[in-house]
């Protein structure tokens, strides 16, 4: 356990943040997504829930605001248009996580491309079917030079 990182975030999850960089993008599976099958690097978060561990990584990890979209999220069979109360809850945490960065829904086709491409995958225990998002990771600015 460690102070201010919440006791969700294991060794092999942390490490995985910290090992991304500027622009890497973590993708956050449901239970029934092919994790092992799709990821570069798999991290195992087996018996949470989706929600938890995204509040828990955005509360440490940055995201990417050099570009206009950096938060994707998969769609109810794969249409964009269709969205799950699970898609509410991710957009709530992202909101209050992330302020001011849309969370943006992908056709199945293209989020499973993103997601095979991403720096790793964490495969969640969520039972709710769509519940995925993947994260490009930001950067830190120096304090001197915030925002700029």
């Amino acid at each position: 356990m460690l102070i201010g990182i919440p006791a969700l975030l294991g060794p092999e999850l942390l490490a995985t943040l910290r090992a991304m960089g500027h622009g890497d993008e973590i993708a956050l599976v449901d239970g029934n997504y092919p994790a092992e099958e799709q990821a570069n690097r798999l991290v195992r978060a087996d018996g949470h829930q989706l929600i938890p561990v995204l509040d828990a990584i955005l509360s440490v990890l940055p995201v990417d605001d050099a570009v206009p979209e950096a938060l994707f999220r998969a769609s109810v069979k794969g249409d964009p248009l269709l969205a799950d109360p699970v898609h509410r809850e991710i957009e709530a945490i992202c909101a209050m996580r992330a302020p001011g960065r849309k969370v943006v829904a992908l056709a199945g086709t293209d989020f499973y491309a993103r997601v095979k491409a991403a720096h790793a995958i964490v495969a969640t225990s969520e039972p709710r079917l769509y519940a995925n998002i993947i994260i490009r990771k930001g950067v830190i600015y120096p304090p001197e030079s915030k925002n700029s």
